[in-house]
């Protein structure tokens, strides 16, 4: 058991030393002798966990999608509290998790002859999609709201955030996105509803434990009209 269990340690420590170097070198720079440097391995049991860097590149995508399937779990929300949530904990995650970074980065386009597990930008889309249909369905939306138009900007600004924190860190923080929500609430479920929803995101945890929050951001409020 212990055998097993260090050999679980080794390729975990191996995952994130390829997913930081992919996110800061690139794939075709990061060398497989440096990753195994920064995990603290030998080559040999670098090799002996992952034959080649295609690999390593398709584990970090794996090892992404498992963190994306946790910020997109069930929560004990209204469904569109739960998309708010989920929207700020993936934010959050692009901007303190390298896994998640270079994740969804090797998955959108990964290397030459390799198959990523999954395309996680797709994923995310067809979560947001099949969410903002739950909320459609439970009558949540204004009535002259399509599911599919909160959907396209929904998943238009996380893309738009992600891309751009990579060049600036602060598209990644908690503000920008809190007030994205803010402004698109009143239009999405109108006045008299916006008040059910927390646009800075409903939970206290941070990235990494159970839940996404700790944003500190406003409840959106808003005057019922009749």
């Amino acid at each position: 058991m212990a055998k097993q269990e260090r050999a679980i340690r080794t390729r975990n420590a191996l995952v994130e030393s390829a997913a930081t170097l992919f996110d800061r070198e690139g794939f075709e720079v990061a060398s497989l002798a440096t990753i195994s440097a920064r995990a603290g391995v030998s080559s040999g049991a670098l090799h002996f966990h992952f034959p080649s860097k295609a690999a390593l590149a398709e584990a970090v995508v794996a090892a992404a999608g498992d963190r994306l399937v946790r910020i997109t779990r069930e929560r004990e929300a209204l469904p569109l509290q739960t998309l708010i949530d989920a929207s700020h904990e993936l934010v959050q995650g692009l901007r303190v998790d390298p896994v998640l970074r270079a994740g969804f980065l090797l998955s959108a386009g990964g290397p030459e002859r390799t198959r990523m597990p999954q395309d996680l930008r797709r994923t995310w889309r067809e979560w947001v999609e099949s969410v903002v249909a739950r909320s459609e369905r439970a009558g949540l939306l204004a009535p002259d709201v399509t599911g599919s138009d909160v959907a396209s900007a929904v998943v238009a600004v996380a893309a738009g955030h992600a891309a751009l924190g990579q060049q600036d860190p602060r598209w990644l923080e908690p503000a920008p996105l809190t007030r994205f929500w803010a402004f698109l609430l009143p239009r999405v479920v109108g006045a008299a509803r916006v008040g059910l929803f927390v646009a800075s995101g409903a939970e206290e945890e941070p990235y990494g434990g159970v839940g996404a929050g700790g944003h500190g951001g406003p409840v959106v409020e808003a005057e019922a009209r009749p």
